[in-house]
């Protein structure tokens, strides 16, 4: 069911690969609450996803952007402010990626090289954006700007290799960019960490399978799905939340405070 929470609204949109993507949900969940928006993402990963299909059915434009280079991130945002005759309302950053992940490099055997480009493509692409953005007074006031990020930025999860040093330079980096768009015109900045999810992008994890179970059996109102964690964005893009900003706020069924639960007791006690 649509409100209407964003009537009105101008946002880009970075990351939506495929319909599996956290971000590909946010796009329609923006568009079904009455905001217009811009697709973007790295010119190869538009090669390899379907965004032109998300950008049809959303009455988008796609404009490809490097999030690493800030001479792509201020053409995205020039060209933005001029298809929407105006300032941006609000911003989603939905990027990660490890290349020691992807290169099956264990932790204990990390590639620096390979560390170095996951963390400007995860982390410092935020900064990049948000500095772009706020040296072009590109976003209106009291506009909205989330990223996504994990637990794993606060606990070990061994699997999930450098991407928790990339997750804790984001939530740090939205603090302290928080403060200080926050004192220039109120814009907020704020971090969601998301469930496990089956997207396209965290399937490929080691042992994902067995780590989202075990999530879910842990969280007492189960794991959050991609389109539950779209309706979450969507109200903190809306003027409902105004005054929320510099939090990691977990939208997650209540693992981050759950410590065991019953279930996982009743089966690990069945295996003795």
């Amino acid at each position: 069911m649509s409100h209407k929470l964003l009537k009105g609204k101008k946002g880009i949109i970075f990351g939506a690969l495929d319909s599996k993507s956290i971000a590909w949900k946010v796009a329609e969940e923006a568009v079904a609450n009455g905001a217009k928006i811009i697709l973007t993402n790295a010119p190869i990963a538009l090669r390899m996803g379907s965004i032109n299909e998300l950008a049809t059915k959303c009455n988008s434009k796609v404009i490809a952007a490097d999030a690493t280079s800030v001479s792509d991130l201020e053409n995205l945002f020039l060209t933005a402010m001029q298809d929407f005759d105006g300032k941006i309302d609000f911003v989603l950053h939905s990027i990660g990626m490890s290349v020691n992940v992807r290169k099956k490099r264990d932790y204990t055997n990390l590639n620096y090289d390979f560390l170095i480009k996951g963390l400007d493509v995860s982390a410092i692409s935020f900064h990049k954006m948000l500095q772009v953005a706020f040296q072009l007074d590109a976003i209106n006031d009291f506009g909205s700007v989330l990223a996504l990020t994990y637990i794993a930025a606060q606990r070990t999860f061994p699997d999930y290799n450098d991407m928790a040093e990339n997750k804790s330079y984001l939530e740090s980096i939205a603090r302290s960019f928080g403060y200080h768009y926050g004192k220039h015109n109120h814009v907020r900045i704020n971090t969601i960490s998301q469930s496990p999810t089956m997207t396209t992008a965290g399937s490929g994890v080691a042992g994902f399978d067995g780590f989202f179970e075990y999530a879910d059996k842990i969280s007492p109102l189960g794991n959050a799905s991609a389109e539950d964690c779209a309706k979450y964005c969507i109200t903190l893009f809306s003027d409902y939340t105004k005054l929320v900003t510099m939090q990691n706020l977990f939208h997650d069924g209540g693992f981050s405070n759950t410590g065991v639960s019953k279930e996982l007791i009743d089966i690990l006690g069945k295996k003795k």
